[in-house]
């Protein structure tokens, strides 16, 4: 009977011991239709909670327990598959569209009552993502809000020939829009800011070899949706300077931790996201942290970046519940920085947020007045907004546009690495502020333009001159782009009707006529502590280049606008479809080293299916 038990016991531990074969498979997850890597692929070891997604180029890595575990392969728009692991140790997958799927999520502007999964993300050892599946629930009411937008319309070069904006690096609705088409959702028109489409992309512009910390680089061909139509591209890249050249940081991390916050994808996520930057903090930066919920207050006092543990440890302890007065946390933080000012160095918040704020000063002009009020101080601001359904973009912009700030939406582990590690110098360190750009357009050369994007940047024509009127910042190694669609002088069209004036006329001069001048492009930039700007002028001429002999830069940038038009069901859009887009793209895609671009391609693909169901 002992020898009877001591036997099951043995084949017991036997059958235990095979159960714990516990190993790492791995590999590629690509699209069946044209063999493009697919990042953000739900990989998970089925009947468990353990699972990871693709990174941008396609790679996961999961740890699975035996022979007999299954993996799941989930994606929206594509067909599901279950892969069982045997023996293998690495599994490629094909995955092919399943329009039937998308055909069946119910899609709207802004969505009605939607059943979604969470996912809590943190960062692997080699940046995948994983993430424990959360039961599902249910958002019951969605109350996102966004500025209405109204598209820019065609201006006659004859009757206004100017046109002066802000730049904007923001990038925050390309990946709030990337949300969505995850979610098999069409994104809201008024969240499609095309200006953030298009420089969420870094460009192959030359480095600066003058006086000034940014080259100007311009480049004209056809638009790709109108081959009528002129489009100019317009490209600044910033200075990069190494990270061991930059001045010492004294930062404040500003955290909402209202109860709004509580789910995965926000205060979880958002102090994933904190960790990645202090990992990238030298012994001379500082960093504070203040949160706010009903009240704000002071966590961690400014502490050096080489005590890691310590500022880790405080994000570590952040918990979510209250409501929000994001007025008492904003005043807070800048008081902190304030403290520890540095005269050498950067002096920034970074506020991280949904944006849902209820207590004290919280509407969109208090807002605005609030902040307004901080920026004279030399303190720069960074807004990273997170979340859904209750996220404020609105008031996020607000903050960001009013405060000496750049602007950037995390969705994901991937695009804090993004913002917080891979664009750490351009993220927090300015090279440039009050960066405004006015064009005048060549009447003799030019009937009519628009400005494509940067609607809610606009700025009035005498403000290009005026060093008191506050306008975008330019960090280190950021590139902006600003394309212009341009009716040339001969073309007819119905985009431009104003008739002519009755009591005063308007007259092309010898002088412009006699010009190979298309336009000049006008650049003025104060230095990041300087009061009185300096300006730059370069002239463009058309030399009438194909569109497939333009740069990469300019056919990825005309892919991206076009898009963008598509998504805001542009009326200047004419009959561009996404395979138009698709095919621009993929003739620029380049190297694409981090793989981003081959992401917006997958993104576009995911669109057509959404619209065509």
């Amino acid at each position: 009977m002992k020898k009877l038990s001591l036997l099951i016991l043995l084949s017991v531990l036997l059958t235990s011991m095979v159960g714990r074969d516990v190993r790492i498979v791995k590999g590629t997850v690509v699209s069946a239709d044209d063999g493009s890597v697919l990042p953000g692929v739900n990989v998970i070891v089925k009947g468990t909670n353990t699972g990871t997604v693709t990174d941008l180029k396609g790679h996961y890595q999961i740890e699975v327990a035996g022979a007999g575990s299954t993996l799941v392969f989930a994606f929206i728009g594509l067909q599901t598959q279950e892969i069982r692991v045997g023996n293998k140790s690495e599994i490629n997958v094909k995955m092919k569209a399943d329009v039937q799927q998308l055909s069946e999520v119910v899609v709207t502007g802004m969505a009605e009552t939607k059943m979604v999964k969470n996912k809590m993300y943190s960062p692997a050892a080699d940046m995948a993502v994983s993430y424990t599946v959360a039961p599902e629930h249910y958002i019951e009411h969605n109350t996102e809000e966004y500025d209405a937008i109204q598209e820019n319309e065609f201006r006659q070069a004859l009757k206004k020939p100017l046109s002066t904006f802000s730049i904007d690096v923001d990038a925050a609705s390309y990946s709030n829009i990337r949300r969505f088409l995850n979610n098999g959702q069409q994104p809201p028109k008024d969240a499609v800011r095309i200006e953030e489409m298009v420089n969420y992309f870094n460009y192959d512009y030359p480095q600066p070899d003058g006086d000034h910390p940014f080259s100007i680089n311009t480049e004209i061909s056809k638009a790709p949706w109108n081959t009528a139509h002129k489009l100019v591209h317009i490209g600044l890249q910033g200075e990069r300077i190494a990270t061991d050249n930059l001045p010492p940081s004294n930062l404040v991390f500003l955290i909402d931790v209202s109860g709004s916050m509580g789910a995965p994808n926000k205060l979880p996520l958002l102090k994933s996201a904190f960790k990645l930057l202090a990992q990238e903090l030298r012994p001379q930066d500082n960093v504070a942290i203040v949160v706010y919920a009903g009240a704000a207050g002071l966590v961690l006092p400014s502490t050096s970046g080489k005590n890691k543990d310590k500022i880790i440890g405080a994000l570590d302890r952040l918990k979510a519940g209250g409501s929000t007065a994001g007025g008492a946390g904003i005043n807070l933080a800048y008081e902190v920085v304030k403290e520890n000012f540095s005269e050498e160095g950067n002096n920034r918040v970074i506020i991280a947020t949904d944006g849902d704020f209820n207590v004290g000063e919280s509407s969109n002009a208090s807002m605005e007045r609030l902040i307004e009020k901080k920026r004279d101080d030399g303190i720069f601001l960074t807004v990273l907004g997170f979340g859904m359904g209750n996220y404020k973009d609105s008031k996020m912009e607000i903050l960001a546009n009013k405060g000496n700030g750049n602007y950037a939406y995390i969705d994901n582990i991937l695009e804090a690495k993004k913002v917080l590690v891979n664009e750490f110098g351009g993220t927090l360190f300015t090279i440039a502020k009050d960066v405004k750009i006015q064009v005048e357009f060549n009447p003799a050369k030019v009937n009519a333009y628009r400005l494509i994007g940067y609607e809610n940047r606009l700025l009035k024509d005498e403000d290009f001159n005026n060093d008191k009127k506050d306008a975008g910042e330019l960090g280190s190694g950021h590139t902006v782009t600003a394309l212009y669609e341009i009716i040339p002088a001969g073309v007819e069209s119905s985009f431009a009707p104003i008739d002519d004036l009755k009591y005063q006329t308007n007259k092309i001069s010898n002088e412009a006529k006699k010009s190979e001048e298309l336009m000049t492009v006008k650049l003025r930039y104060k230095e990041p502590r300087g009061d009185k700007s300096k300006l730059i002028v370069n002239a463009l001429v058309d030399d009438d280049i194909a569109l497939e002999e333009t740069s990469d830069n300019f056919r990825w940038s005309a892919a991206v606008a076009g898009f963008g038009m598509l998504l805001r069901d542009s009326e200047f859009k004419n009959d561009l479809t996404h395979n138009d887009v698709l095919r621009l793209a993929r003739s620029a895609k380049g190297t694409d080293e981090e793989g981003y671009r081959i992401e917006f391609i997958n993104l576009v693909k995911s669109c057509e299916m959404i619209a065509g169901k």
